[in-house]
């Protein structure tokens, strides 16, 4: 493994950034070369151990932290659209956990990543409590929501129209609300149902859906009303949920099944389920509502729907583990 002493001395994190960032960023390779070699997997345990002046200061300059955070990725990266290029990073790992999503104001200057804990979701680990704010300009944290005590807080959500974001706190069965501007909690809506994990909002901003992961369900919910109107069984284990331009669908992955159940929000029914690659781990519609993409982790490839006949009508073969996707708009 080599490592430039570019990457090793940079202004970071830590009263002493050679303790800090060198130590991150060489924990961060060491993970990515596993995976590129196929060994991550077999990877049950790591031992690390620190010479010269880590070993004798590097407590003290939380280099423990350090390698900890490189080795569970513990950053949030900055990309340049045009470029593809990653252009800065902010550390977002703390005691407690990282973060697992991102939410952006209009003006894509602020960031919101949510910390949720150190395992995933519906497994045992540490309960997060506390969602950070970036500045996206200056690539640092400028603010902190704290939930008061463990929640488990995943999904942020702004709605343009209430002007409001909004957040999945898991443990609490609910969506925590709060005003950007003030950094304040203003207001929950009960989910009924456990591990709220995605949210979606219409575009009307009248009505939310969650998904909620091992009851396997969607919540429906009032978003105006701040109440719960329905819940809708998915399957035993169900995740990641997204919604149509036009409000009038909404779709969500079941994960005991290669399969993606499609819920027509007239009714509040799942209409058909769409046979599609396995563990779908994230969907995104392009902007003009005609294609849905879903990535499938352990299939290994994409799978493409169109929306109007809800047919699958190609699949893509992605690589190892694809995870997300993002449309780009043009």
């Amino acid at each position: 493994m080599t490592t430039s002493l570019f990457d090793l001395y940079k202004i970071g994190i830590g009263p002493s950034s050679s303790h800090t960032m060198g130590p991150m960023r060489a924990a961060r390779r060491l993970v990515s070369d596993l995976q590129d070699d196929g060994l991550l997997r077999q990877t049950e345990r790591m031992r690390v151990d620190l010479f010269g002046s880590l070993a004798l200061t590097g407590k003290g300059h939380s280099t423990d932290r350090a390698i900890l955070l490189g080795l569970s990725g513990e950053e949030a990266s900055i990309i340049d659209p045009a470029t593809g290029q990653p252009i800065g990073t902010v550390a977002t790992g703390d005691d407690i956990g990282h973060g697992h999503e991102i939410a952006a104001s209009p003006d894509g200057r602020t960031a919101y990543v949510p910390i949720y804990g150190s395992a995933g979701v519906a497994k045992p680990g540490t309960d997060g409590r506390n969602m950070m704010v970036i500045d996206v300009a200056s690539r640092k944290v400028v603010g902190d929501v704290d939930f008061g005590h463990g929640v488990r807080p995943h999904c942020p959500i702004y709605d343009p129209v209430s002007k409001l974001l909004y957040v999945t706190t898991e443990l609490d069965k609910t969506i925590s609300i709060i005003d950007p501007q003030t950094l304040k909690i203003v207001g929950t809506i009960p989910t009924g149902e456990s591990y709220s994990h995605m949210l979606v909002i219409s575009h009307d901003g009248r009505r939310g859906y969650t998904s909620n992961v091992k009851p396997g369900s969607v919540s429906v919910l009032d978003i105006p009303g701040r109440k719960t109107i329905t819940v809708i069984p998915i399957s035993p284990d169900s995740q990641r949920i997204s919604i149509s331009i036009d409000d009038k669908l909404v779709f969500t992955a079941d994960q005991t099944k290669p399969q993606l159940a499609v819920i027509d929000t007239a009714t509040k029914k799942v209409e058909k389920y769409l046979l599609v690659g396995q563990r779908v781990w994230q969907l995104a519609l392009t902007p003009d509502d005609k294609y849905l993409y879903t990535t499938n982790g352990v299939s290994n490839d994409v799978s493409v729907i169109e929306v109007a006949s809800l047919k699958v009508i190609k699949s893509i073969a992605a690589g190892s583990f694809p995870w997300g996707v993002a449309i780009a708009r043009q």
